[in-house]
């Protein structure tokens, strides 16, 4: 049923109906709520409830004051605009139209700084202001996305329910939890999306490990298609699968050999690599994958470094030698995603605790297990481990760290073959890299301190007492107690 009719009482209101908006307020009105409708441009307003009108009770206005009045008190509305500039622009505009206790939600990708500026700007006000991390594109929004609230939490009791009922469901249980206060649920969103450009990147190394082995994308397909059948399972490996088994029409070759090998990236996974900087939480398999971004679509310098540059030559493997990779590089493809998590989990614990959100890692690892882009099997297993334990790192987790013990010797196979046949698998690398890191005795960390010293009078510890050191390396070398 369509209402046409300002004065009536909805539930939710949703402004901004591009793709995401418009699937949004269909996904809330196919839940039995009452939807309020208002779009910059009324067009984009007419054309969603003409098309869609069915799917539950619409309630339409031409102005942000109409709309406003045709919400049940308190006022609850989901802001669906460009991040930015266009988010605070809204903002601005609603603030004199709403009262005591209104909540307004950000479902955008917005920096979670921005969020927490707003949050308190509208706290000031006596509004409500709801950071909202939403994944799972627009299949999600419309049938059901993972949903990352922040903001204050008397909030989510109004808000909680509403879209809890509109989330996507695993086992019976919502894919949507308070995150905690102001930008924590932002800030969620960005690390699930820097956990996601890592995980693209090491299927996209998989498939070129493979490739350069000799399996045409048709074979690799089904090889993908496998894997999503055991500890792979997830939605991003069921997509490859299918994206490889596609054949261009108009050529009649495979779909992945005729896209041009540019990828492109909104700011989300560079934002995830800046603030871990920040905070001093070391992403480098997120970071990997945001650069592989930046170098694949840096055509001079790849033109430059092809005329200039030689490698190994690659080659086909035998037939008897290509089971053994395909099940290497499965590890190392789940190895490296399992990285990929404990990074980002590192990095959302971190930032809990630097900012006092209290997140609660197994919940989060909930939430994702349906929905959102990075939903798999695994998250099931990241959960359990979580809500079973205080973990500094995922990958001390006893079943995680047994699961890496026992595909480390494909890993490193893997990314042997790699090196050795000249493909790039920066992402295989640096997970590796990490993992060895981690697990190491003794760092050669104190080499850089002396360095550090020697050049620069930083000083240094020791290992053996207490107290801050420096070597007066450029007279006799004797050793000063600097506190």
């Amino acid at each position: 049923m369509t209402v046409n009719d300002t004065t009536a009482s909805a539930q939710i209101g949703v402004i901004g109906l591009a793709v995401m908006g418009s699937n949004l307020a269909r996904n809330f009105a196919r839940n039995g709520y009452a939807v309020a409708l208002y779009n910059r441009t009324t067009a984009k307003t007419d054309d969603l409830v003409a098309q869609h009108g069915g799917d539950g009770t619409f309630v339409p206005s031409e102005s942000l004051e109409d709309f406003v009045a045709s919400l049940e008190r308190p006022r609850k509305m989901i802001i669906m605009v460009k991040a930015g500039g266009g988010t605070d622009a809204v903002i601005e505009q609603l603030i004199p139209l709403l009262e005591e206790g209104d909540i307004v939600v950000d479902g955008g990708n917005a920096h979670y700084e921005d969020t927490r500026r707003r949050e308190k700007a509208l706290r000031e006000v006596g509004l409500h202001f709801v950071g909202a991390g939403i994944s799972g594109g627009e299949e999600g929004a419309l049938n059901g996305p993972s949903i990352m609230p922040g903001g204050p939490a008397e909030s989510y009791e109004t808000l909680g329910p509403i879209l809890e009922a509109i989330s996507a469901k695993v086992d019976g249980e919502p894919c949507c939890v308070h995150i905690g206060p102001d930008g924590a649920g932002h800030f969620v969103k960005m690390v699930h999306n820097g956990i996601e450009y890592a995980d693209m990147q090491f299927i996209a190394e998989a498939f070129d490990v493979l490739h350069s082995a000799g399996l045409t994308p048709k074979e690799i397909s089904e090889v993908f298609t496998q894997w999503n059948t055991g500890d792979l399972d997830s939605y991003l490996i069921e997509i490859t699968a299918e994206v490889l088994a596609h054949v261009d029409a108009a050529t009649g070759a495979p779909f992945v050999s005729v896209v041009e090998d540019a990828a492109e990236q909104k700011g989300t996974g560079r934002w995830t690599v800046q603030i871990a900087l920040e905070l001093g939480v070391p992403v480098n398999t997120i970071a990997e994958s945001v650069f592989a971004r930046s170098t694949s679509g840096h055509a001079a310098l790849r033109t430059a470094a092809r005329a200039a540059l030689t490698g190994p030559q690659r080659s086909a493997v035998d037939a008897s030698e290509r089971e053994a990779l395909v099940e290497n590089v499965r590890q190392a493809l789940w190895s490296a995603k399992v990285v990929a998590y404990a990074q980002g989990l590192d990095q959302i614990r971190t930032a809990s605790e630097e900012f006092g959100w209290d997140v609660d890692i197994a919940e989060v690892a909930k939430i994702w297990r349906g929905g959102c882009i990075i939903r798999a099997k695994l998250l099931e297993r990241i959960r359990s481990e979580y809500a079973a334990g205080n973990l500094t790192t995922l990958l001390e987790a006893p079943s995680v760290a047994a699961g890496l013990a026992d595909s480390q010797d494909g890993w490193r196979a893997a990314v042997s073959h790699a090196v050795a046949s000249g493909v790039p698998v920066p992402g295989f690398s640096a997970a590796l890299a990490y993992y060895d890191t981690v697990r190491a005795e003794r760092l050669p960390a104190a080499l850089v301190q002396g360095q550090r010293d020697y050049f620069g009078a930083h000083t240094y510890r020791r290992n053996d007492r207490d107290g801050v050191f420096h070597t007066e390396w450029s007279a006799d070398r004797s050793e000063t107690q600097q506190s």
